[in-house]
């Protein structure tokens, strides 16, 4: 059994409570970025929130930015971005990804 020292066990206790705090902003963002946009008072709520979390660093500012800007298509357009390849998202579309044999 490892040894626990005074400062090790007041880093578990930091991190935990960070953790729980960041959860709970993430859960924000997720329910105000992923609901339908139907004002532009609630998209500049849901920017001011990702601003808000991007700048405590609970999430990364490119990622804030492209969420941002993904918000900004969908208000515009009215259809959300398709998903990336990269990411799987060619598979949503019926691509399975393997290479055609003859």
């Amino acid at each position: 059994m490892a040894k626990r020292s005074r400062s090790g066990l007041k880093h578990k206790r930091q991190s935990e409570k960070r953790r729980v705090g960041n959860q709970a902003v993430l859960s924000r963002l997720k329910t105000l970025t992923k609901g339908p946009l139907t004002s532009p008072d609630r998209l500049a709520q849901a920017l001011s929130e990702l601003d808000r979390a991007a700048r405590k660093g609970i999430i990364h500012q490119n990622t804030a930015a492209r969420k941002k800007s993904r918000l900004m298509q969908r208000l515009t357009t009215g259809t959300p971005t398709p998903a990336s390849p990269a990411r799987g998202g060619a598979r949503e579309h019926g691509n399975t990804g393997t290479k055609a044999t003859s």
